[in-house]
């Protein structure tokens, strides 16, 4: 079966919208809008990502080059780890507890509030108080978590995904 103009758009689309991502992490890299048109941009759009990647700097997408832009992508894309800091599985912080573990969820709690306009921010005082419960109970609605308004374990990891977005 011969290679249809169809599927050759398609894939240059691939690697355009591929390059597009990486091209958001690394200035280098010349933004190219994925239109499935191997034109001008797209090659320096790959020119540069062969330069980056000490690949043969030509313009042209071999599987080399193919196969370094789609492991970039992935890797650039690729789910978070979870910041394994929380003290263990089944320790839970709640309200009336202090200390520098409150600190950082209230200051975690400020910046996933910064970027979700439905999560008040709070105080960073170190005391789980009320408004502390509140946010909390706020960010496991939002994350489908039961609301119990304490830090557990998956209510830590949630925030913590949601603060590398």
């Amino acid at each position: 079966m011969p290679y249809t103009e169809a599927q050759k758009r398609s894939h240059i689309h691939e690697i355009q919208s591929y390059l597009y991502i990486l091209a958001t992490q690394d200035a280098r890299i010349p933004t190219v809008t994925p239109d499935g048109i191997y034109g001008p941009r797209t090659v320096s759009a790959v020119q540069a990502f062969q330069k980056i990647y000490n690949l043969p700097a030509t313009g042209e997408v071999n599987r080399a080059t193919w196969d370094a832009i789609v492991k970039a992508y992935r890797k650039q894309t690729a789910e978070p780890d979870a910041l394994n800091v929380f003290p263990s599985a089944g320790y839970v912080l709640r309200e009336g507890d202090s200390g520098a573990l409150v600190y950082i969820v209230q200051a975690m709690l400020n910046d996933i509030g910064s970027r979700y306009d439905n999560l008040t921010p709070v105080a960073i005082n170190g005391s789980f108080n009320a408004a502390t419960t509140n946010a909390i109970r706020g960010v496991q609605q939002a994350a489908d978590l039961p609301q119990t308004g304490a830090v557990d374990r998956d209510t830590w990891n949630w925030m913590v995904t949601a603060m590398q977005c």
